[in-house]
């Protein structure tokens, strides 16, 4: 594992051994369409896609990658992680900083997010709970080239009424879940809570809405909202049932996490306004383990049954989608990456066809986190980054759990 380790540093961290590289890509897959070119060229500048075709013609010198029996394809995004979160059993949100200092979940924080990469994953958004702005650290010591690693969002402190996410704390106790939340109860707190996170890193923003009986009016997520994107950033909006989740869509949140309790008229709401869902539609076994995670959702009997027919029911109606985990365990003999893909199943049960998994995967969270023409597909100007799977994951989308190859902003961190 360490000499694994050793080698991708090196390989991320050297400069590249051709300024040009040009991979042979026998399949070439367009998530946005479903569709499949055959027998394409990308050629690969200075971290950038300069050239697709099938008559690319490839420079003198320029490293030559051989892809030809695989099916090639965009990288992998996740729309909602907690990299530096991860318990062996029940979940209790606002008590878990207590176990680990903020320099143990760095580097955990720091080895999920080489996982991830390894397996395909090239952008992710941490959405909080990540000690005293941990997610930030990891995200510029990736950016300066330090680690190999995704693109990274960091949404800094969940903002939330007062409480952050715990239940019947005891007064004596005082507010400590205030190292992971900053309460905010008023138009003025909630703008000055986005604020804050900005200054201290976040290139995104993370509230809760529902979590008690009170919730955050349309005019405290339209201040969340104004301050955001004025700073060229996008929210997110923890959310579950219909009457917060009204005030989340109309208060122009760019997406709702979760929204398990979700009615076909909110969803439709929410295809008219536009608003992505980030379903986090765990699998039935992570829930087991996960229990309620403190009182936050429902027994996972009731969960799981749930986020089955809330999927089905978005996809039919055709609410833009993208792909979210929420994985917030650390399991026995499985990596990050390995309980992030576990979600696939779930999305096959709720007969969501592989062609419109790997679109909510790729194109449409590229969309959401405002990378449009960035990031999210294989096209000249776009960042280079490049996946291979040895099946076609438009078939099979549990193919994408033996991704053999991948490029991250021009540079290959992994081949076998």
């Amino acid at each position: 594992m360490f000499r694994r380790l050793f080698m991708v540093i090196i390989l991320f961290a050297a400069p590249a051994m051709a300024q040009t590289t040009a991979i042979r890509a026998g399949n070439l897959i367009d998530p946005a369409t479903g569709t499949v070119a055959k027998n394409q060229i990308v050629l690969v500048k200075d971290g950038k896609i300069a050239e697709v075709g099938a008559n690319v013609k490839i420079p003198a010198g320029a490293q030559v990658i051989d892809l030809s029996n695989s099916w090639v394809l965009p990288g992998l995004m996740d729309a909602h992680t907690h990299l530096t979160l991860g318990a062996s059993g029940a979940l209790y949100l606002e008590s878990e900083y207590l176990k680990e200092s903020s320099a143990a979940r760095a580097l955990k924080g720091l080895r999920n997010a080489q996982d991830v990469l390894m397996a395909g994953f090239t952008a992710v958004k941490d959405v909080g709970n990540d000690a005293n702005y941990v997610a930030v650290d990891i995200r510029r010591a990736i950016e300066k080239g330090l680690f190999p690693g995704p693109t990274v969002l960091t949404t800094g402190k969940i903002i939330a009424p007062f409480g952050g996410q715990s239940h019947g704390i005891p007064p004596e106790l005082g507010p400590f879940w205030r190292f992971e939340y900053q309460d905010a109860d008023t138009v003025d707190e909630v703008r000055k809570a986005v604020r804050q996170n900005i200054y201290y890193g976040a290139n995104a923003i993370k509230l809760v809405a529902d979590n008690s009986p009170y919730f955050y009016t349309e005019e405290e997520i339209r201040a969340a909202a104004e301050e955001a994107h004025r700073a060229g950033i996008r929210v997110a909006v923890h959310v579950l049932a219909d009457a917060a989740a009204r005030n989340v869509i109309l208060g122009g949140a760019d997406s709702v996490e979760h929204g398990f309790e979700l009615s076909d008229d909110v969803l439709k709401l929410m295809k008219e306004k536009g608003t992505f869902l980030v379903g986090t539609d765990f699998p039935y076994e992570h829930l087991k383990i996960m229990g309620t995670a403190g009182g936050i959702i429902p027994p996972p009997e009731i969960t799981s049954k749930a986020i089955l027919d809330r999927l089905r029911r978005a996809h039919r109606i055709g609410v833009k989608m993208a792909f979210g985990s929420d994985v917030v365990l650390d399991l026995p003999g499985k990596t990050r990456a390995d309980m992030m893909l576990d979600y696939l199943a779930v999305w096959t049960e709720a007969g969501i066809p592989p062609a419109d998994i790997l679109k909510c995967m790729t194109t449409n969270v590229a969309e959401l986190f405002g990378w449009k023409g960035q990031r999210g597909t294989i096209t000249t100007g776009e960042a280079a980054d490049i996946i291979a799977t040895p099946a076609n994951p438009l078939e099979n989308i549990q193919a994408l759990r033996k991704v053999q190859f991948v490029l991250k902003d021009g540079r290959v961190v992994k081949k076998n």
